[in-house]
């Protein structure tokens, strides 16, 4: 058995692997850059070793620094996780050179299947359906576009994780489509081939988790639906896919397990389809690494899947046969981002000043974080992922939705709420969705999260935050009564209280003991406190008992959680005078605005215009990368460029400034 393992990776999944080894009693060794010298998982290692500072280039994509600390630490093995050099083939061949065991398939067979051209040959060959598709330079895909039926798919050959695709409606959009994918996969993947294929309207997205080993042994583990996506980037999957009959469940995995025997392939793999509503399947793509979503498959299969990787990277052969892997329940998994889907799911790093996360019976959470800190702008916006088990498919929705009612986020904006309305929905329920379900019905269910925030009780949140202010008022004191160091308050017991946007002059009486009572628009309210920590107040309303979190916002701001909502509260009389109160998240520039300002920290890789040049309402300005992601700020009124605050690779924060418009009709008047 592999005695020591360098995890080329980090934040959940770096944590998820040193898990596993320990189990196993394998010795490991965590790289870092000095970013994450904070992170969890550096401290959960036997060993950290620091990458230094920089970019990803410099660090976590630094194959010949990674590749040395293997060699000082004495390594010999190394699991590369997913993203990063986990699809890499040059990686996975140093390690070959260097005697180094890389737990995944071999440099060859990434190669063979991480470019999706290759990889489509390969299927076809194999007996796999195909969706139409067709490769070459701009000019060549311009003219078989114009022979293919629109909406049309641009996707990076070399792609992944739902970067490097865009759909295209109609043939006017092709060329910048085309020049844009082309940009982006040669930033993310170094590789700027393109190609293009049929879009196969309101699919659903299915998964088969496939393991090889030495041997020559293949299984599938069943399926995965993943559907549910938002940027192309699945947000929910669920095991085993509710979708499937019994016969096309035979068929997509039979099918999948002819593929990997076909190129030999060894270690954990997933292999990719998209379904029609007539339940035809296509295949899709090959990932030649452990998957986001594994857990869903480990949950209703019982097997640990890295434990799995480990051993086959050893040299034995599968741990169990294809007739000993059975479904047991249902599970889901959600992936937890720092994104507000309230803008399209624009990336939100910050700082988490406050973190609960959620336990209980069938509940998993794999999470970067155990603790406040820092989500950087250079990563990944995932956060975590919260993952549950239960009987049926309607008690694992169930069971989500109270575990992300008790997953509390102070600090930055995430998406928890909205995956709470997500699994609420009823044609989610009914299982009536497509890949296009996220984006076509965000706005509702932002506005579902909204009004669900709307319908809790004003009197809990004031209630939590009268306990939690007045406490702090008594500078620590131990003395059961909270009252007894208010000052003169308890001469003027009326207090101006905000929450989020609404006012409130709310009356306070002490009525002995840790018991008050407050009166809030002719409403009385009996509150009796229970107890209190430094992040959490349990009180009880008349019968009934509360539990609110408590924590304070980077603008000082105390913020209050509870019923899976997050709210922004403050007393007149301690809010400072040069504070205003206002929206949490800053606001995207407005239609027909002047200004154009980053929506996001992130970094400017694309000024496309220059001073003094016109422009028209829609076109795009500049390109802001951030968590990995590249958006586009656009025109919202035609003008002509006024000024440029920034320059190509600067690091912005949100809300900066970086472009004055001068609109058309102030031009016409001062000629």
């Amino acid at each position: 058995m592999i005695e020591k393992i360098l995890i080329a990776n980090r934040g959940e999944i770096a944590s998820r692997i040193i898990r596993t080894a320990r189990n196993m009693g394998i010795a490991t060794v965590a790289i870092y850059s000095e970013a994450d010298a904070d992170s969890g998982y550096v401290a959960q290692a036997d060993e950290a070793w620091c990458l230094g500072n920089g970019s990803l280039s410099d660090t976590y994509l630094n194959s010949d620094a990674i590749m040395e600390i293997a060699r000082l630490s004495g390594a010999v093995a190394i699991h590369p996780g997913y993203g990063f050099l986990s699809e890499n083939p040059s990686f996975a061949e140093a390690c070959e050179k260097n005697e180094i065991v890389f737990i995944g398939p071999s440099s060859q067979t990434i190669r063979m299947m991480g470019n999706k051209i290759e990889a489509r040959a390969i299927a076809g060959r194999a007996g796999l359906p195909l969706a139409r598709g067709y490769t070459g330079d701009v000019k060549t895909l311009l003219g078989i576009a114009d022979d293919m039926p629109y909406p049309v798919l641009v996707k990076a050959a070399a792609g992944g994780g739902g970067k490097g695709m865009r759909i295209v409606r109609n043939p006017g959009e092709m060329p910048e489509m085309l020049e844009r994918t082309s940009s982006e996969a040669l930033s993310a993947f170094k590789d700027g081939t393109v190609y293009i294929e049929q879009y196969i309207e309101q699919p659903r997205h299915i998964e088969v988790q496939i393991f090889g080993d030495q041997q020559g042994n293949v299984v599938h583990l069943f399926e995965r639906e993943c559907t549910l996506q938002r940027r192309y980037q699945k947000i929910v999957e669920e095991a085993p896919s509710p979708t499937l009959n019994p016969q096309v469940r035979e068929k997509i995995t039979s099918a999948a397990v002819s593929l990997a025997r076909s190129i030999g392939y060894c270690n954990a793999g997933t292999i990719e389809f998209l379904m029609d509503a007539q339940m035809n399947f296509y295949f899709l793509e090959m990932n030649t690494r452990i998957q986001v979503e594994h857990p869903v498959t480990e949950m209703v299969t019982g097997f640990d899947l890295v434990e799995e990787q480990i051993r086959v990277a050893s040299g034995f052969p599968l741990s169990f046969r294809q007739e000993e892997i059975t479904l047991s329940g249902h599970s889901m998994e959600c992936r937890v981002y720092a994104e507000d889907p309230a803008r399209d799911f624009m990336p939100a790093p910050g700082s988490i000043t406050l973190l609960k996360n959620p336990s209980g019976k069938g509940i998993r959470l794999d999470t970067a974080y155990e603790r406040p800190g820092k989500v950087h702008s250079f990563f990944d916006p995932m956060i975590a992922k919260l993952i549950v088990h239960a009987p049926d498919r309607e008690q694992a929705m169930r069971r989500m939705e109270h575990a992300l009612g008790d997953y509390f986020i102070q600090g930055i904006q995430t998406n928890i709420a909205f995956l709470n309305q997500l699994m609420q929905h009823p044609e989610f329920k009914s299982n009536k969705v497509s890949t296009s379900f996220v984006p076509d019905k965000r706005e509702e269910l932002v506005r579902y999260a909204d009004e669900g925030k709307e319908k809790v009780p004003e009197y809990v949140i004031l209630a939590g935050f009268l306990l939690y202010s007045l406490h702090q008022k008594q500078d620590r004191v131990k003395d059961s009564d909270i009252w007894s160091k208010i000052g003169f308050w308890r001469l003027l017991p009326r207090l101006r209280i905000g929450v989020e946007t609404n006012a409130y002059d709310v009356m306070v009486y002490d009525s002995g003991q840790g018991k008050f009572r407050f009166e809030l628009q002719e409403k009385t309210v009996e509150v009796s406190l229970i107890s209190q920590e430094s992040d959490r107040v349990v009180f009880s309303l008349g019968q009934q008992r509360y539990t609110t979190w408590t924590g304070t916002g980077e603008d000082g701001f105390v913020l209050i959680s509870y019923a899976g909502y997050t709210f922004r509260c403050y007393r007149a009389d301690v809010l400072p005078e040069e504070v205003v109160f206002s929206a949490h998240s800053p606001q995207a520039d407005g239609e027909g605005s002047r200004f154009i300002s980053s929506p996001m920290p992130g970094k400017i890789i694309r000024i496309l215009v220059a001073a003094g040049q016109k422009i028209t309402r829609g076109e795009t300005l500049a390109v802001v990368e951030s968590m990995k992601m590249e958006n586009s700020l656009k025109a919202t009124t035609e003008g002509e460029v006024k000024s440029l605050f920034v320059k190509e690779g600067e690091m912005v924060d949100s809300g900066k400034l970086l472009i004055e418009i001068q609109p058309a009709e102030e031009t016409t008047n001062n000629k």
